[in-house]
């Protein structure tokens, strides 16, 4: 029994020894793995880099500003304010988004479908009030918004993508 009690704690400090020797071991190893600051696996990148990395993205919206003129056209990356004057209908291109902010508008749409009511999860037909402070989405051309017929002042909206004012 004694030699049996000798066989299993001899197997247990063995056991014991393999961990403990993995673990020491394995440490140096992993410490050279880290990547040193500076190399290509982790490189330094200056301020100035940084800045002409964000201004190169900055440089790539390009804001219109309609100024309520026929036919002039605006695009922008952000969300601009546009004012849209009585008579005239603000065309969006495929992808922009819109927000009634000021006066009453309705939906125009060259065919049967609509625009996309994102925040009441509606599609709104052609001819329908378009309501303030609901985020549209304009799946398609050929779509926009007008003032309604009874309203007598300039729409203004916020406007997120390509868009023209006829």
């Amino acid at each position: 029994m004694k030699q049996k009690m000798l066989k299993v704690m001899g197997a247990a400090v063995l056991v014991t020894a393999g961990v403990w020797a993995g673990m020491v071991l394995a440490n140096p190893l992993e410490a050279n793995s880290a990547a040193t600051p500076g190399s290509i696996e982790d490189p330094a990148v200056t301020k100035s880099y940084v800045d002409e990395q964000i201004a190169k993205l900055s440089a790539g919206g390009n804001t219109g500003n309609n100024g309520g003129n026929s036919g002039e056209s605006g695009a922008s990356v952000k969300l601009e304010v546009v004012e849209v004057p009585v008579g005239k209908t603000l065309m969006a291109s495929a992808g922009a988004e819109v927000v009634v902010r000021v006066g009453k508008a309705v939906a125009f749409s060259s065919d049967t479908n609509g625009i996309s009511d994102l925040t009441g999860g509606t599609d709104i037909k052609s001819g329908k009030d378009v309501p303030t402070n609901h985020l549209i989405w304009f799946p398609r051309e050929g779509r926009g918004i007008k003032g309604h017929p009874n309203e007598t002042g300039i729409l203004t909206v916020l406007v997120k993508g390509n868009y023209t004012i006829k």
